[in-house]
This record gives C-alpha cells, sequence and structure tokens, in this order.
C-alpha cells in the first residue's frame, strides 16, 4: 500500500483547508484510513479515523471542526479542516490500517501552518 497525502499549507486562524490522501497497491487489504499530526515538541496524536463502513471517530480537540470523509472510486480519504486554530499546526500524516495483517502503512506528512 502506497499513501500519497497534499493539502497542506498557510491558512489565517478561523481559516479551512482540506487534505487528501490517495491509497494504491494493495488497498483491498485497507480497514481504516485516517490522519495523525505531531506538533513541534509534541508527541504524534491521533485526528480522525474512518473505517470502510464509514465509521468516523474524531480526537476531542478537532471534534465538530474537523470532517473525515472517504472516495471509494479515487481510494482517496479526506480531512476537511475548518475553524482553524494556531494550535492545529502540525505535521499531518495520512495512514492506513490493515486488522487481518496488523499492518500500518504511512503516508508523507504535509505541514498545516495555522497562523496570522
Amino acid at each position: 500500500v502506497q499513501l500519497q497525502a497534499s493539502g497542506g499549507g498557510l491558512v489565517q486562524p478561523g481559516g479551512s483547508l482540506r487534505l487528501s490522501c490517495a491509497a494504491s497497491g494493495a488497498i483491498f487489504n485497507i480497514n481504516v484510513m485516517g490522519w495523525y499530526r505531531q506538533a513541534p515538541g509534541k508527541q504524534r496524536e491521533s485526528v480522525a479515523t474512518i473505517t470502510t463502513s464509514e465509521f468516523t471517530t474524531y480526537s476531542d480537540s478537532v471534534k465538530g471542526r474537523f470532517t473525515i470523509s472517504r472516495d471509494n472510486a479515487k481510494n482517496t480519504v479526506y480531512l476537511q479542516m475548518n475553524s482553524l486554530k494556531p494550535d492545529d499546526t502540525a505535521i499531518y500524516y495520512c495512514y492506513a490500517r490493515s486488522w487481518r495483517y496488523s499492518t500500518d502503512w504511512w503516508g508523507q506528512g504535509t505541514l498545516v501552518t495555522v497562523s496570522s
């Protein structure tokens, strides 16, 4: 499985960005996709996940502001981020998980900077 993340950038507080993560390869092994983020000096944290049945989870810090979704035809997962705050500044990593093989795959990070 290969994951290609895109969509990061610089945005002002209160603004919006949409991240994309396109999966390729043995995608039939994937059960869950999602996003983690890591801010400078902090541990990596889970932001949002979505299963193949479209069950979603969110961290408390982004609930109500971020929305994760998927387009199965494009093998792509999106993270719509609204009402962005400076605390959302981080490198965002896309990942995919196989329950059967107990394996995680990671995409390259994409930097999101929220600053005026």
